[in-house]
Order: C-alpha cells, then sequence, then structure tokens
C-alpha cells in the first residue's frame, strides 16, 4: 500500500519533470498523509497542470464523504472492475508527484518505518485516479486515490504492495485519453530502489520536517 510519502523537490524541478505549464506554488512535505492536500497531476486542453486535492477517493456517486477514508489506494487489479474506481480509471487518470515514500517492518515487537526512495534520489510520479463530488448541500470535493501493485523484490521485504511508480516515458500513456485499456506498467525494479530505516517521527502525521527522511541506525 502507500499510507505516508514526501515531496520535497522544488517546484521548478516538478514542473520540468511532468511538463507542467508553470511551476506550482507549493512547499516541500516530508510526512504526507491521508485526508490531507496533496498535489497531483492533470492533463486539462490547456496542457498539464497540478492542483491540490484530498486524499482518499470519493466516487461521484458517493452518499457522504466518509467512503474516501477507505479509498487512500486503489488496486490495480481492479481498477476497471471496481464501482469506486472504473469511472475515474478510464475517465480521469492523474500523477501523484513524490520524492519517497515509507512503509513499516514489525521488528522486535515494534513498527519500524522505512523510507522507500530511488536510488538516484529521484523525483517520480505514482500513478493515480481523481474524482469530483459533490456533497447534498451543494459543496465541491475533488479527491484522489493512489494507485497499487504486487511489491518488488525490494519493497516486498516491507509490505506485499507499493504504489505504482510509472517511467516518465508511461506518463504520457496515463494521462493520455486514447490508451485508457492499455495494459498497466509494471512496477520499478528493486534494483531502481533504496532502502533505510528512519526515525519514529514519521509514525505520527504530526510530524512534518526534514527528520523524517534522515537514515538512522537500528540495533
Amino acid at each position: 500500500m502507500c499510507g505516508r510519502y514526501a515531496l520535497t523537490s522544488p517546484p521548478a524541478v516538478i514542473a520540468e519533470r511532468f511538463h507542467l505549464l508553470w511551476a506550482p506554488k507549493i512547499e516541500a512535505r516530508y510526512n504526507i498523509a491521508p485526508s490531507q492536500m496533496i498535489p497531483v497531476v492533470r492533463e486539462t486542453a490547456e496542457g498539464r497542470l497540478l492542483a491540490l486535492l484530498k486524499w482518499g477517493l470519493i466516487p461521484w456517486w458517493a452518499k457522504d464523504a466518509h467512503i474516501g477514508a477507505k479509498l487512500a489506494n486503489a488496486r490495480a487489479e481492479s481498477l476497471a472492475s471496481k464501482p469506486a474506481f472504473r469511472d475515474a480509471y478510464r475517465y480521469r487518470r492523474c500523477l501523484v508527484p513524490a520524492d519517497a515514500f515509507y512503509e513499516w517492518k514489525p521488528v522486535a515487537g515494534r513498527k519500524q518505518p522505512y523510507c522507500i526512495r530511488m536510488r538516484d534520489h529521484a523525483l517520480f510520479g505514482m500513478a493515480g485516479l481523481w474524482e469530483h463530488w459533490v456533497a447534498p448541500d451543494g459543496q465541491v470535493v475533488e479527491s484522489c486515490t493512489i494507485v497499487t501493485v504486487d511489491a518488488n523484490a525490494l519493497v516486498g521485504e516491507l509490505h506485499d504492495r507499493m504504489p505504482l511508480i510509472l517511467a516518465p516515458a508511461d506518463y504520457d500513456a496515463w494521462l493520455g485519453a486514447g490508451t485508457r485499456e492499455a495494459a498497466l506498467p509494471r512496477a520499478v525494479a528493486a534494483e531502481e530502489m533504496v532502502a533505510y530505516p528512519v526515525s519514529p517521527l514519521v509514525s505520527n502525521a504530526r510530524n512534518d520536517d526534514p527528520a523524517c527522511l534522515v537514515p538512522i541506525d537500528t540495533p
């Protein structure tokens, strides 16, 4: 799964990597959690833009917003069939920029957090879906979910799922309208990634500072 991640790259780097029309005005985040507003890349008639959406998908047909708490992730295997995801999979795809994500490994009766990122520390894009939901009182909420796949060998030591990280060459195909039924790209190879233990600070979403990404020694 993907329940925490970080986005620390400068806005200009984000704009260049995802070919945005202009650099977004966002600050570095070190411990992003579900239910928060997160930056996502969407294709528009004018070009690619970055928008802030609520993390936790609320399907357009939902009676209330509570379902979003259960839909921070979407299994790739069920995108085309599960009612909560199939419309967004066909028509409303997005990319979620990230520099790292976190997983927890049981160690001696506790959970040790690990940071997982690209070996070269490069910015990457996670496959996502987004939705436009109108509440009974007329309030509009745009929300999103992060697509997950079976973990590669590296992440598999920590969890059986991982976010679907797309190669830059796959961004157009994921966002484009003409390839909706194309096969999903494979997960990033373990050799391209690195994982290391970090402070338990990251286990509390209120801790959102550079210390979350700093490697630590473990007993």
